[in-house]
């Protein structure tokens, strides 16, 4: 099985919570801003470690902060 697309709601979650700004989500989850700026442009594929810092800061699922998909 092959990934064929990651893709994440990062920046409609940062939205929902008060347009938080890609600076204090990278601060809360210990990466750069530029690393939240590419995740957003689906141009980086996130540690799973990083993917579940994210989804405890907005209270949500991992699935909901990423999806894969599969070939």
């Amino acid at each position: 099985m092959k990934i064929n697309e990651v893709t994440t709601n990062i920046r409609d979650l940062r939205y929902k919570m008060d347009n938080m700004s890609q600076q204090l989500l990278s601060d809360k989850v210990g990466c750069s801003r530029q690393t939240i700026s590419a995740l957003e442009k689906n141009r980086y594929s996130p540690s799973l470690v990083l993917v579940k810092k994210i989804a405890t800061i907005f209270n949500v699922s991992i699935e909901d902060v990423i999806q894969v998909t599969l070939e």
